[in-house]
């Protein structure tokens, strides 16, 4: 791996960008806490009887994710309604970046 950059990963727990190690395994959380609690979820999990790869949320949570989904898909259409009305390079790629920027926060789960 010398010499190569790898690409940043994201916390397990939270979904924030995690710093790289220089040496030895990525990390998978980006705090101590994260991987705290994401050990605390499985143990909660495991005594449940719940699957293993099985994520819980409050319902507030749910509903959080929900309404990032719905920023993402709203954002989206603004790129197509844009598109359609041969909008500019310029209103394109601030839309564009918009959209990015929505559907990163959208993959955190908390």
């Amino acid at each position: 791996m010398i010499g190569r950059t790898r690409e940043p990963e994201n916390c397990l727990w939270c979904g924030r960008p995690v710093a790289d190690a220089p040496l030895g395994r990525r990390r998978r959380y980006c705090r101590r806490s994260c991987r705290q609690r994401a050990y605390e979820q499985r143990t909660l999990t495991r005594e449940a009887g719940l699957p293993e790869d099985a994520v819980v949320l409050t319902a507030e949570e749910a509903s959080a994710v929900a309404d990032r989904a719905f920023e993402v898909r709203c954002a989206a259409e603004d790129v197509a309604t844009a598109v359609g009305e041969g909008a500019g390079p310029a209103e394109l790629a601030a839309l564009c970046d918009e959209l990015v920027r929505l559907a990163r926060a959208a993959e955190r789960l908390r």
